[in-house]
C-alpha cells in the first residue's frame, strides 16, 4: 500500500504498510525534488560558514530558540533536470551570496530521519577562495536570520556554546562536519 494522505506543493504525507505487523506507517515525502544538497562552505581553508535559522516546527513545539545549519536546498524543485553541481552553486549563491568553483561531493543518500521522511541528501564541500558577497543573500522568507563564519578549529566549542544558548543543531550539518574532519 502506498497512499497519499495530504498533498501540498512542497510536501506530501503518505502511508505505507510497515514490515512490522502490517500497520500503517506515515511519513513525509517531497514530491517536487529528487534530493537535497547540503553545502559545507569552507572559506580560505580557515572558516566554515553556518546559518542561524528560525524553523517553524522547532519554534512552534518549543524545542529550541533557533537552529544552526549549513546552506542547503532542494535539487530539482525549480529546474527539473538540475544536477547536484548546479543546485550546489545556486543554493550557495542564494543563501550566502558567495561563489564557488571548487567543490567535492563527499557523500550521497544521507537520511536525517529515515523513520519520518523519505528525503535524502548529498553532502558537498565548497571551497571558497574569498568571502566576497556577489549577490545579496536571501532570508528565505525570514527563515535565515544570520550567517556566522566560524574558525574550523573552533567549531566544536562554538556549537556547544550555541546549544547552551538554546540552539538546535541540524543533523545534516553534523553529518557534513564528519566528512569535513574525516
Amino acid at each position: 500500500m502506498n497512499k497519499v494522505l495530504c498533498s501540498t506543493k512542497f510536501l506530501e504525507l503518505k502511508a505505507t504498510t510497515s514490515p512490522i505487523e502490517g500497520v500503517d506507517w506515515i511519513y513525509a515525502h517531497r514530491p517536487n525534488a529528487k534530493n537535497v544538497v547540503v553545502i559545507v562552505p569552507v572559506i580560505q581553508d580557515k572558516y566554515v560558514l553556518f546559518l542561524k535559522t528560525n524553523r517553524p516546527p522547532i519554534l512552534n513545539e518549543g524545542i529550541g530558540q533557533y537552529c544552526i545549519e549549513l546552506p542547503a536546498g532542494l535539487i530539482g524543485d525549480k529546474y527539473k533536470n538540475e544536477t547536484i553541481e548546479e543546485a550546489l552553486k545556486r543554493e550557495l549563491l542564494e543563501e550566502t551570496g558567495m561563489l564557488c568553483y571548487d567543490f567535492k561531493i563527499v557523500s550521497k543518500n544521507i537520511a536525517s530521519s529515515s523513520g519520518l521522511s523519505s528525503e535524502v541528501c548529498t553532502i558537498t564541500c565548497a571551497y571558497i577562495d574569498d568571502d566576497t558577497i556577489y549577490k545579496t543573500p536571501v532570508s528565505d522568507g525570514g527563515i535565515i536570520v544570520d550567517r556566522i563564519k566560524v574558525p574550523i578549529d573552533k567549531i566544536k566549542i562554538w556549537l556547544q556554546k550555541e546549544q547552551s544558548k538554546g540552539a538546535i543543531l541540524s543533523a545534516q550539518a553534523l553529518a557534513s562536519l564528519f566528512y569535513l574532519f574525516g
